[in-house]
């Protein structure tokens, strides 16, 4: 089968920023950069391995730079990293990483407790991080992400306003957004206002903006979620290797969609992840061993691949776990 842009899907795994910044233990660094490894040799291009907070916030992430010099060591991996704020970004650039996933919140108040800003000042400074990547030599300019978290609830506020998503996935395409990442932090939405919402902002940007989406399963619409996203053209999704993850301030917010769980459902539907599926079930070992009271969460983990599986665009001769 031929690969067309319309049935290639992005996969990007958060679980080492997203999942662990809920996560009470330390896990090794060493484990980190062998999860980060082993997600890479099953097929996963892009991981964002860390979040440049003060480590006296988020202690989990006091080895960033650590993780960061291991997932760059891999060829191929597109590396990504969280920021704040300009502060984080410049940590970003100088240890090279491929991707700043900047995050505001539309939601007012989880912007306050999230990032301590009003929202305009949010915009200020991520107009600020994309002039400093303008003065960067091309070769060496990261991707800016402009992430707009609580975009479809907030445990505070409740329903958000689409017009105010659309407002500011504006005012950060405008200030120099290469990609934009759309949250279902708390894991409100519906598959009905996911095309409401990404439609609008479909709408309201046009095609050339390369739109993300980045769900949690709080209340077991996660997929669905993905299903509605994909009938409006989002090509791009953030997933969690078991589940792992949510928000240290938004009360409620559970665990990310499972990744395993989406590549099944995307590679089910004849979309194309580039994931070695039984592969990335291995990759499991690596939090059952060094996080043994952590949840890990997936329907797939339970009931294993169906017997003659075969991911789309695999020949019927080539076997599950064949080199990609």
């Amino acid at each position: 089968m031929a690969r067309s842009s319309d049935d290639c899907v992005e996969v990007c795994e958060v679980g080492l920023r997203d999942g662990l910044q809920m996560v009470q233990e330390f896990l090794p660094t060493s484990a980190k950069i062998d999860w980060i490894r082993c997600e890479h040799a099953a097929g996963m291009h892009e991981i964002e391995v860390t979040s440049f907070v003060p480590p006296k916030l988020v202690p989990q992430f006091v080895d960033a730079s650590e993780v960061v010099a291991g997932a760059l060591a891999l060829p191929g991996l597109t590396v990504v990293g969280l920021v704040p704020n300009l502060k984080g970004a410049e940590r970003g650039v100088a240890l090279g990483v491929h991707k700043l996933n900047f995050v505001m919140s539309v939601s007012r108040t989880h912007n306050l407790k999230n990032v301590r800003r009003e929202r305009e000042e949010s915009v200020e400074d991520f107009r600020r991080i994309a002039d400093m990547l303008k003065s960067l030599p091309a070769g060496s300019r990261p991707r800016l992400i402009g992430g707009l978290s609580t975009a479809l609830g907030c445990s505070y506020e409740g329903s958000i306003a689409v017009d105010d998503v659309c407002r500011y996935a504006q005012a950060l395409a405008e200030a120099g957004a290469d990609e934009l990442l759309i949250a279902d932090t708390v894991g409100y939405a519906g598959p009905a206002q996911v095309r409401a919402v990404f439609g609008a902002v479909r709408r309201a940007l046009g095609d050339a903006m390369a739109l993300g989406a980045h769900f949690h399963d709080t209340r077991g619409l996660g997929l669905a979620n993905v299903a509605a996203a994909l009938d409006c053209g989002v090509r791009r999704f953030d997933a969690s290797l078991a589940g792992l993850g949510g928000c240290p301030f938004a009360p409620g917010a559970t665990g990310n969609i499972v990744m395993e769980d989406l590549c099944f459902m995307l590679e089910s539907l004849g979309m194309r992840t580039g994931v070695d599926l039984q592969r990335l079930l291995e990759v499991r070992r690596i939090l059952h061993d060094h996080l043994p009271s952590v949840p890990l969460h997936g329907a797939l983990a339970r009931a294993g691949l169906p017997t003659g599986y075969r991911p789309a665009g695999r020949s019927p001769a080539a076997p599950v776990g064949a080199a990609h």
